[in-house]
């Protein structure tokens, strides 16, 4: 693999897109004819041309760092990595902050199968631009290479932490790397996961009976095996309230009576899907100009449909007379209470082969609930670094305000029914305060008539 060569390829695109040209130290203005006459030859192929004026420079200024880059990497194209490595060593002394040099003396280095030579070309370009991945991909490659595996996966997950997110940009070589890093780092994690189990398999025993998740979850985000999420929310941010996923069910005793009513509720939604689809709305209706990111392709969509039984505070009647045994269950539920924003309680219909993507609610003064209704197989959901199958007549509560998304990989329409509750550490004095301050917040900005 041609590892260092696509990495300064890319270092070039990178310096081009930045500002133009490249600029290395020791320029000196008597010449800058030349410099340019040579740039522009070697920006159009014409690399004799290129050659004979860089030359002239070099006469002019034998220690001219971008000359003498110039002629490394006519050397390294023409396969004389020895000669090479002297232009690009001494470019190296000249100019310590450009990291660019030194990644195309490594290169050199790999041709000569000079490993030490090499770990210290990378190990500069490193020291002059720490976040430089094409070298850390480098420095975690030739790790490997040399038997140092472990290793290599740590400076690997260095390295895809700061990969631009345009991977089709990257050469392919430099892709192929990157697939070789997302490779090792996950062979590595579960190597380290099966390695810690040993160490601990005669603690889990004796405490057995006890629950676990917690710590699970605190080892695998060591290991690199997942990711630990914290709260996002768009608009009200309540401190102090745990960051939990999904809820444990045993702290909602209501949920059995919710399930119970599965049946009812799944009838009641198809009486409305057979005789009035045409209340379902788009969930997502924001005008334009709003920023949505993830979301953007789904407002105003029908592939994510809702049916409100209440809707911002608001209990849309007509709706909960279609569908009275649901709305009496509703109304059984500690739904949260805040004028202008909450309860809300509906329907909610994803089409065959939609997805919602990753996004956050907008506060965590209240939780989620998803009773499932019709469900294909297929229908998943991802709270934070969880996964889960949706299930007839399966409740369950989460934090919205959690990085979460949805698929229906099926060929059939998916539904649920959806309600929010009070978040259930928050004390009576806490909810009255924060339906206050939300309510202010409202009445503020609605008052703005201008200076």
């Amino acid at each position: 693999m041609r590892v260092l060569a696509c990495v300064v390829q890319t270092c070039e695109a990178d310096a081009e897109e930045s500002g133009g040209r490249r600029v290395f130290p020791g320029t000196n203005n008597s010449i800058d004819a030349l410099i340019d006459t040579a740039r522009r030859a070697a920006r159009a192929g014409r690399l004799d041309e290129a050659a004979r004026a860089w030359e002239q420079v070099r006469l002019a200024a034998p220690d001219h760092t971008e000359a003498l880059y110039f002629f490394g990497q006519r050397a390294l194209a023409q396969g004389d990595a020895r000669t090479a490595a002297q232009w690009l060593a001494r470019a190296t002394q000249l100019a310590p902050k450009e990291a660019l040099i030194p990644l195309a003396l490594a290169n050199a280095h790999r041709l000569l199968n000079d490993n030490t030579g090499e770990m210290a070309a990378l190990e500069a370009a490193l020291k002059a631009d720490p976040y430089c991945y094409p070298a850390l991909l480098a420095k975690a490659a030739l790790l490997e290479k040399t038997g140092f595996k472990r290793n290599a996966a740590r400076i690997y997950a260095d390295a895809l932490k700061i990969v631009p997110a345009a991977e089709d940009r990257l050469s392919p070589d430099l892709r192929n790397l990157v697939q070789r890093a997302r490779t090792a780092v996950d062979e590595n994690a579960g190597a380290l996961d099966a390695f810690i189990e040993t160490k601990l398999g005669r603690i889990r025993e004796a405490h057995r009976d006890a629950r676990l998740e917690r710590f699970n979850e605190s080892k695998d985000a060591l290991t690199g095996r997942k990711k630990i999420y914290t709260q996002q929310p768009v608009m009200l941010h309540f401190p102090r309230l745990p960051a939990l996923q999904f809820y444990d069910e045993a702290e909602f005793p209501w949920l059995r009576d919710l399930e119970a009513g599965t049946n009812a509720v799944a009838s009641e939604l198809e009486g409305v899907l057979n005789s009035r689809s045409g209340d379902f709305r788009p969930y997502l209706n924001h005008p334009d100009g709003v920023p949505m990111n993830e979301t953007a392709a789904l407002n105003r969509s029908a592939d994510w449909s809702a049916y409100f039984l209440w809707d911002d505070g608001v209990r849309v009647d007509d709706h909960c007379k279609q569908c009275p045994e649901t709305s009496a269950l509703l109304d059984r539920l500690p739904l949260a209470e805040v004028p202008g924003f909450t309860p809300a309680a509906f329907f909610s219909t994803l089409k065959p082969r939609a997805r919602i993507p990753q996004h956050t609610g907008v506060t965590n003064i209240r939780l989620i609930v998803h009773l499932g209704l019709i469900i294909p197989g297929g229908s998943k959901f991802r709270v934070g670094n969880e996964w889960r199958d949706w299930q007839r007549g399966k409740a369950w509560i989460f934090d919205d305000t959690i990085e979460h998304e949805a698929r229906n990989d099926s060929d059939e329409l998916r539904a649920i029914l959806i309600f929010d509750i009070w978040n259930p550490y928050l004390s009576p004095a806490e909810r009255e305060l924060a339906c206050a301050l939300l309510a202010a917040q409202r009445e503020y900005y609605k008052g703005d008539v201008g200076a």
